[in-house]
């Protein structure tokens, strides 16, 4: 989980600061963070070899990458969090919903109070984020939660990653050059975004993984909560961000909702 919020505070200190673009750093963190997955799956497995791109999982993989590092060229780090991992979860109860989970009381009243507390994030006032780097944050948290779920019918997640990361970065690549009239890489920002992809993202996602095989799902999602807690911590810390009471608030209802809704007693259809 500290990896984890560790990608939005170097995400937030590289273009905070303007020490790189946002197109470069999502270049570079693929880049890196697949140079660091294949590493370790090539440990695992001597005879690995990349297979076709599962191309619903590279584009989802792609655009919470892209739309990560834009929305923080504005966000605070404890904002960007909250947001990117409430969509997600909103996005995996939403699925499991659609998929015939039935719902009492209690999964609705955690619902609605997660909902409630990003709906109060973002409502218009001095201390609300910018609408349009808003919803940036929020298509990142709708790609990741899509690439989680595609991610639950595979038998090798470091593996898939690794290839997901591999057919991600032509793209970004792509996207770099594209966008070459804001290319801006100062070596600071480049290391911060090796870091991002290299230790928080590719050393951070097989960590993870390793640790799923021996934890709850439910335990999984839970830990997940902190993320957004531990972002906000070092935003203050690091980079002097102010903590806001709509910020505390927020963080309230909407982990706490999430917190109620796992918590809660399930049934399926």
């Amino acid at each position: 989980m500290i990896a984890f919020a560790a990608n939005s505070v170097l995400c937030r200190v590289s273009l905070g600061t303007d020490l790189i673009d946002a197109a470069s750093f999502t270049t570079v963190r693929l880049l890196s963070g697949a140079v660091c997955l294949l590493l370790i799956v090539s440990i695992q497995e001597k005879n690995w070899r990349p297979t076709r791109p599962d191309w619903p999982s590279v584009l989802a993989l792609y655009v919470y990458m892209i739309c990560f590092s834009y929305a923080y060229r504005s966000l605070s780090t404890g904002t960007g969090a909250l947001l990117l991992f409430g969509f997600v979860q909103l996005t995996m109860i939403g699925t499991a919903i659609y998929r015939g989970e039935r719902l009492k009381t209690l999964g609705w009243t955690g619902l609605l109070i997660a909902t409630g507390g990003l709906i109060y994030l973002v409502l218009p006032g001095v201390e609300a984020p910018d609408p349009k780097y808003a919803a940036l944050m929020a298509i990142a948290g709708l790609a990741w939660g899509a690439y989680s779920l595609l991610g639950i019918r595979g038998d090798a997640p470091t593996s898939s990653t690794a290839n997901n990361f591999l057919y991600a970065t032509p793209l970004a690549v792509l996207f770099s050059i594209l966008d070459s009239n804001n290319l801006h890489i100062t070596w600071q920002g480049g290391l911060l975004g090796i870091a991002s992809g290299a230790i928080a993202s590719g050393l951070g996602y097989a960590i993870w993984y390793t640790a799923l095989k021996h934890i709850r799902a439910t335990t999984a999602a839970i830990v997940q909560l902190s993320v957004p807690a531990l972002a906000t911590l070092g935003g203050v810390i690091l980079l002097g961000e102010l903590l806001t009471l709509r910020i505390v608030f927020a963080t309230m209802l909407t982990l706490g909702g999430v917190a109620i809704f796992l918590a809660r007693p399930t049934s399926s259809r």
